[in-house]
């Protein structure tokens, strides 16, 4: 009987070792150890017979950790899984669209408004000679503001990626700052992107709530689009300037600094000329103050949106794609592709 339950003992034994590699390796120790189990684990059945668990300790090892088996065979679906593209596009051509699709809508809908709506377009509370028409104006008559509220819902779309596209670019920049910079120049991106989300935000509210149907609501949209497109023009400049400091810049990036410097003073410049007339129209009625706060507002619109055209130069041979595929190895993937600055 010793013999026999010292052969069951060893077949147990040699079993376990034989069947555990998915857990750990097997040695002196971990060999002694399942004799102990083998040995506890026996039962006589009524015929007098001996049943070890050695039988089942080869299922029971499969199925030691069903989690990480699942796991496995995930992650070996996914390596197998390909990468798909759905979507490539030049992400300068979308730029490019976006920036002079409302400057082509406004010159349309002045146009038109000019020729065929003369009489609309001039009227104001003042009842004075005047030969240049709001912006206002010219997109709040019909058929003008529909074609310009279609005009900047496209233009707001991509507006929105952008932004955060923007962010993430100067955040890559942060590197080769010194430490002392870093924390300033993190609060300017954060700025940066909170003040172009409400200038959009604000782009979208003076569209759809005209003069014309409600007057108060429409100039507070207005004069927040003015102060946040004004700021967020300035803290542009100021970051460019701290992530730039010391560092030769190609051609593009020069271009981009320097149209941006100069979109800004004329956004200035016209912001006090705008205020100035439109004191004078609104408190003195004189002749062509609204024709000179018209002329004004449209350098404003002009110079931003031109402002908003330097990303040609900012990122001039980018692509946005939509892929398919698991997150491992769309990281991989990436990780994989050069990087330059």
């Amino acid at each position: 009987m010793q013999n026999i339950q010292n052969s069951t003992a060893s077949t147990s034994s040699s079993s376990g070792v034989s069947r555990t590699g998915c857990v750990a390796a097997s040695s002196s120790s971990d060999s002694s150890g399942a004799r102990a189990e083998a040995k506890s684990s026996k039962i006589s059945d009524g015929g007098g017979g001996v049943i070890g668990s050695g039988g089942s300790s080869g299922d029971s090892c499969t199925l030691h950790d069903p989690a990480a088996a699942v796991r496995t065979a995930t992650k070996q679906q996914h390596q197998e899984q390909p990468l798909t593209i759905h979507y490539l596009a030049s992400f300068h051509e979308i730029c490019v669209v976006t920036a002079l699709l409302p400057l082509v809508t406004l010159f349309t809908c002045f146009v038109t408004a000019y020729v065929f709506q003369y009489d609309d377009v001039h009227e104001t509370h003042c009842r004075v000679y005047n030969i240049i028409p709001s912006i206002s104006a010219i997109t709040g008559v019909s058929p003008q503001r529909y074609f310009w509220r279609f005009s900047i819902a496209l233009h707001i779309g991509p507006r929105i990626p952008i932004a955060f596209v923007y962010k993430n670019y100067y955040r890559s920049q942060l590197k080769r700052l010194s430490p002392e910079l870093v924390p300033q120049a993190s609060w300017l991106i954060s700025l940066i992107l909170v003040l172009n989300c409400i200038e959009i935000a604000s782009l979208g509210g003076v569209t759809y709530i005209s003069n014309r149907e409600n007057y108060p609501v429409h100039e507070r949209i207005f004069i927040t689009f003015m102060v946040c497109s004004l700021c967020y023009m300035l803290a542009t400049i100021k970051l460019n300037g701290i992530l730039n400091a010391g560092q030769s810049l190609n051609v593009q990036q020069q271009q981009s600094i320097k149209w941006k410097k100069f979109f800004f003073v004329a956004s200035i410049l016209s912001t006090i000329g705008l205020l100035v007339f439109f004191a004078k129209h609104r408190f003195y009625c004189h002749d062509l103050a609204f024709s000179w706060f018209a002329f004004f507002e449209y350098l404003i619109a002009i110079a931003n949106m031109l402002y908003h055209f330097t990303i040609i130069w900012d990122f001039p041979s980018q692509y946005m794609v939509i892929l398919q595929g698991p997150l491992e190895n769309i990281s991989q993937y990436l990780s994989s592709r050069p990087k330059t600055d």
